[in-house]
């Protein structure tokens, strides 16, 4: 089965201790202050940016909904993706739009370092690489050896560390990503990674074959 997706409330996270940052190994945690209320604070999301590829001007939209702790997405990416990435997006047919769930602290760390600088096609290698890894940084042991290997992902993509740690330390853009991801979940109704969005229509994970009759249904094919 897909991993279920559960729309955690800002206090459960960090009772999870979702929102404990990790300096490098051997220096002391950060806690990010007040991200407890993340929920109840009026936040605004609009400054996310949408990762894109593709068409923006196409007749479809897909939008995919993963965690990038969620092995089923990380087969999705190895797989089924590079086959919707060659059939639809390179040949402009879609527009595809990558949205993240967060499980866990892991994953939104995960998202804050493949955000890092905002820029999309950096965005869209960082997450190859976190995907192609997932079974070795998501399993190296404490939090923040886990973190280590998420910085080391970052530097692998070029990042420097000063901006490493200046984008893992952003409280604010922390608060706002989750409230991105719980605005999103609710609008959409995902309750698993990954989901699938195919212009306002919202679908469970499925095999590549029935996942192109819906774009090409979509398309008017």
């Amino acid at each position: 089965m897909n991993r279920r997706h559960v729309l955690l409330s800002s206090a459960a996270l960090i009772a999870a201790g979702g929102y404990v940052l990790t300096r490098p190994s051997g220096t002391n945690a950060v806690d990010l202050p007040g991200a407890a209320h993340a929920q109840d604070l009026d936040i605004d999301t609009s400054g996310i940016m949408e990762m894109q590829l593709g068409n923006p001007d196409a007749p479809v939209t897909v939008i995919e909904y993963a965690s990038y702790t969620c092995p089923h997405c990380a087969r999705f990416h190895e797989g089924a993706f590079k086959q919707l990435k060659a059939d639809y997006i390179d040949t402009g047919k879609i527009n595809f739009i990558y949205r993240e769930v967060y499980f866990d602290r892991f994953g939104l760390w995960a998202s804050m370092i493949a955000r890092c600088g905002e820029n999309q096609q950096r965005f869209f290698g960082i997450t190859e690489i976190i995907y192609e890894l997932q079974s070795e940084w998501s399993r190296a042991g404490s939090p923040p050896q886990i973190a280590d290997e998420l910085r080391k992902i970052g530097r692998l993509a070029g990042i420097e560390n000063d901006a490493l740690e200046a984008c893992l330390q952003d409280q604010e853009m922390a608060q706002t990503l989750v409230a991105w991801y719980q605005q999103n979940s609710i609008e959409h109704g995902i309750q698993s990674t990954p989901s699938f969005v195919i212009n306002g229509r919202t679908y469970t994970n499925m095999a590549y074959d029935e996942f192109s009759s819906l774009i090409d249904e979509a398309m008017g094919s």
